[in-house]
């Protein structure tokens, strides 16, 4: 930098205090960090850790409980301390922010354009026409597709991806000198992910704007970072450029971090010598044909075309493909909780085309579940042992909590966590240890047929690698068959013995997992692993020269 460029961000010894019921909580400690024109610096570590508060600091979106000391200077002005009518005036102008869930972020009952006019007109004078012009532009930017048509479509008419676009419209719309990303591509698959990326690293690159990345993706680091800067527990403990941390990270937080992340490694995982290639599988699909109706007079939607796959007793079947391609709805209907229209599927015997919920529902205790987010797949008002203890009771196999405490204690070990944990509730346990009560649920019944949909997607990856590796010790000491849904082809490989690849419905390709990954045939299914990011910024540079390529 030279001596007379202003740095976009300057923090110096920022310390940050929460007052709660509980007592008062540290969460910043003396962190300096400078953030230059044109730089992507990412801040990473697990949650705790203190990053996503250093980086709301920056817009002064901290709650009224924070108590912050140092000094927070934003393209020149001092933040710590402002009004909120000065506050007002710096966001969007100096910073802005692009937030996890764009679903979140966009206003369900208002048009795109007007979202995007509305920030405009609150700073600044704009007639309606010019507003609209902006916006119209702001969205072409971004690559909207018909923008001129398209600005006048509400949130829920765009897909995942292109919501997150507008979002990214939206904080670009003043021309910030920051721009802050909170986890952006968390909720994406690989491939929209990948394009979002691209669009983030282009408009960097022509806009000149500084970004601050807070996440947990090593991948997304790599293929976009200048430099890193890792906290543990609300204190800086390593900074540098992104090369030299990848390569030779000095701290021993820093290594386990890289340790942890999952990599694509080709792993060929045989099935167990006890599990019988001649067994009746557990769940066998022939033609699957499976629809939604239409609404409003619409026609159906077709999101499976008469597939075949098959999931053997004590294996784990890996479903990987793009929103809509059909993954999930392949999963509720093994779980009867989506009708089959075509075709037959066999789910532990039973032929679900057709199928009464009274005929299933004996079945039901043979199945487990564990959800992408387990904060809302428990009950608050339980403890966790009752949560846990929930399928007993509910299929007969225990009276009440207190009756089923030992068999709940037992799976709490059996899944690493103290059996003190059960008298907790659901929000005093981290998103690692809530995931790993509800493996402990999903076990209760000793299911032959476990379903878990993107189990791991919004863990650290410090975290995800612990659930995982517990997941696969588990599975091979309980031996129940697995359907395991997700977008990261890196899971995949660590944990399924065969992969089903889906597109639009269809099977683009299936076989043994380091077959696929390793030899795809499909172009599709090379479309998925070249747009994973893999945690080397060398060889994230050469996949995405490749990936461009394949793109122009």
């Amino acid at each position: 930098m030279s001596p007379n460029e202003q740095l976009a961000v300057e923090i110096r010894d920022l310390d940050i205090t929460f007052s709660t019921d509980g007592g008062d909580v540290h969460a910043v400690r003396d962190v300096s960090l400078d953030v230059h024109p044109g730089e992507v610096l990412a801040i990473v570590g697990e949650s705790g850790s203190g990053k996503t508060v250093t980086a709301r600091s920056i817009l002064g979106l901290l709650p009224e409980t924070a108590t912050s000391r140092g000094a927070v200077i934003l393209d020149g002005t001092e933040v710590v301390g402002l009004s909120g009518e000065k506050l007002r005036e710096v966001r969007g102008t100096k910073a802005a922010m692009i937030f996890q869930e764009p679903s979140t972020a966009l206003n369900p009952v208002f048009t795109v354009g007007w979202q995007l006019a509305e920030g405009l007109r609150a700073h600044g004078e704009y007639s309606k026409a010019d507003a609209k012009a902006t916006a119209v532009e702001m969205l072409r930017r971004v690559g909207i597709p018909e923008p001129e048509r398209r600005v006048n479509d509400y949130p829920h008419q765009f897909s995942g991806g292109q919501k997150q676009r507008i979002v990214i419209a939206m904080a670009l719309a003043l021309n910030p000198a920051v721009i802050l990303a909170d986890e952006p591509t968390t909720a994406l698959d690989v491939t929209v992910q990948a394009e979002i990326l691209d669009l983030l690293r282009r408009l960097r690159d022509e806009t000149g704007t500084a970004i601050v990345l807070i996440t947990h993706n090593m991948g997304v680091v790599a293929d976009l970072a200048d430099r890193v800067a890792v906290m543990l527990n609300g204190e800086l403990v390593e900074t540098g450029p992104v090369r030299e941390i990848f390569a030779d990270p000095r701290h021993e937080y820093t290594r386990k971090l890289l340790a942890a992340v999952p990599r694509v490694q080709l792993v060929d995982r045989p099935l167990p010598a006890s599990v019988a290639a001649e067994a009746t599988p557990v769940v066998e699909a022939k033609g699957l044909v499976i629809e939604y109706p239409g609404r409003l007079g619409s026609p159906t939607f077709r999101a499976v075309h008469g597939i075949d796959f098959a999931i053997r007793p004590g294996e784990v079947l890996g479903l990987v493909g793009e929103s809509g391609s059909g993954k999930t709805t392949i999963g509720r209907a093994i779980a009867g909780l989506t009708p089959v229209v075509g075709g037959s599927l066999r789910v532990l015997g039973t032929e679900m085309n057709g199928v009464r919920e009274r005929e299933f529902r004996k079945r039901r205790k043979d199945l487990g579940f564990v959800f992408q987010d387990p904060a809302t797949s428990f009950n608050p008002l339980l403890t966790i042992a009752e949560c846990v203890a929930e399928p007993l009771i509910v299929h007969g196999g225990a009276r009440d909590a207190a009756s089923a405490r030992d068999k709940v204690d037992e799976l709490l070990e059996a899944v690493q966590l103290p059996k003190a944990f059960g008298d907790r509730y659901p929000h005093e346990l981290s998103g690692g240890q809530r995931q790993r009560a509800s493996l402990a649920r999903a076990l209760a019944l000793d299911p032959k047929l476990l379903i878990a949909d993107e189990p791991t997607s919004a863990l650290d990856v410090s975290v995800q690698a612990r659930v995982l590796e517990l997941f696969g010790e588990l599975q091979e000491r309980f031996g129940f068959a697995t359907l395991f849904i997700t977008h990261d082809l890196a899971v995949v490989d660590l944990l399924a013995h065969r992969v089903v690849v889906l597109h639009r419905g269809r099977i683009a390709e299936e076989g043994r997992t380091a077959d696929v990954l390793g030899n795809p045939r499909d172009a599709y299914t090379r479309k998925l692993i070249a747009s994973l990011p893999v945690p080397d910024p060398a060889e994230q540079a050469v996949r995405r020269a490749a990936w461009e390529a394949e793109r122009s």
